[in-house]
């Protein structure tokens, strides 16, 4: 399967925000156009000549359901506050951080685990159910994949709904781990700030100092999230793996995704190695755009769903 190399235009008139769409979900996507005739039916073609495609999604899926990223201009996290997420080395050496950073993930939770799977969520599944999609990676740590049902699924950077015991390797559902934080804090209060992309919420630091944080139930060790901080490295069983359900694939398709972070980056040079053709459909620029063959720029779930059933 092979096209022109092409990065389509759009019209200039704004996307208009449905009255269902809470304002809450529009002001974390970035301003866009309105997708063209000529661009679905392209992205349309690219999809429908694949038997076995390979999607690798980001944050911009999510953030129609209501989940801020970094990255996205004017609305992302860098962009709208000078606070960075936590980094894997300041987790691991530092109490006071672990301290802090459960603090507002315990605040965030109830919010961030209700979020559930918007359109373009379902249309993947449902690419799934048909046989045309072979595998999906996803970059993103919030379940909405799973949520939706997706079966042929690799969580690159893991999952937020799991927590993992540094000692044992033991995991368990992040679910347990808010009720063990009740119990231990049965009188903590916090007045939560801005929403962060990962689960957590903004709370000044001297509003943590007496939370505290339990460790273990097996061997006592130090729990963590069970998601890849920033500085970490993807475990290389799961880099191979997906290597394999590539290299088992004929098209690949980006959906809502800057791919700057090399672990995601890294499967579309592996794909321009290998000659299978790339499309991308995100808001914003990407650091693989050069490897693509078509780039559509448009809101993923309103693009995705004018797609014709596969």
């Amino acid at each position: 399967m092979r096209l022109l190399w092409r990065t389509l235009t759009l019209h200039t008139a704004p996307v208009r925000r449905t009255s269902s769409e809470p304002a809450a979900v529009s002001s974390f996507v970035p301003a866009c156009s309105n997708t063209d005739g000529p661009s679905l039916e392209l992205l349309q073609d690219f999809v429908s000549r694949s038997r076995r495609l390979f999607v690798i999604t980001g944050a911009g899926l999510s953030t129609e359901s209501g989940i801020p990223d970094y990255r996205s201009e004017g609305v992302g996290l860098y962009a709208r506050t000078d606070r960075r997420p936590m980094q894997h080395a300041e987790f691991i050496r530092s109490a006071k951080s672990r301290q802090r950073y459960w603090a507002r993930n315990f605040v965030g939770w109830p919010q961030f685990s209700s979020h559930q799977p918007n359109c373009a969520h379902k249309v993947l599944q449902r690419w799934e159910d048909s046989g045309r999609l072979h595998w999906l990676v996803t970059q993103n740590v919030d379940a909405l994949h799973s949520k939706a049902g997706q079966k042929r699924l690799t969580e690159l950077h893991g999952c937020t709904h799991r927590v993992m015991c540094l000692g044992c390797g033991g995991i368990s559902a992040r679910e347990e781990l808010q009720r063990r934080f009740e119990a231990l804090n049965p009188g903590w209060r916090a007045q939560a700030g801005a929403v962060a992309p990962d689960g957590d919420v903004f709370i000044e630091d001297e509003q943590v100092l007496h939370f505290r944080v339990p460790s273990c139930q097996d061997c006592g060790g130090i729990l963590k999230p069970d998601v890849t901080f920033f500085g970490d490295t993807v475990k290389k069983t799961t880099v191979h793996f997906v290597h394999d359900r590539l290299a088992e694939s004929d098209a690949v398709l980006v959906v809502g995704s800057s791919l700057q972070v090399y672990s995601g980056y890294r499967f579309l040079l592996a794909a321009s190695e290998r000659k299978i053709p790339v499309a991308i459909l995100n808001i914003g620029t990407t650091r693989a755009d050069h490897l693509a063959e078509l780039k559509v720029i448009g809101r993923c779930g309103e693009v995705l769903s004018l797609l014709q059933p596969l």
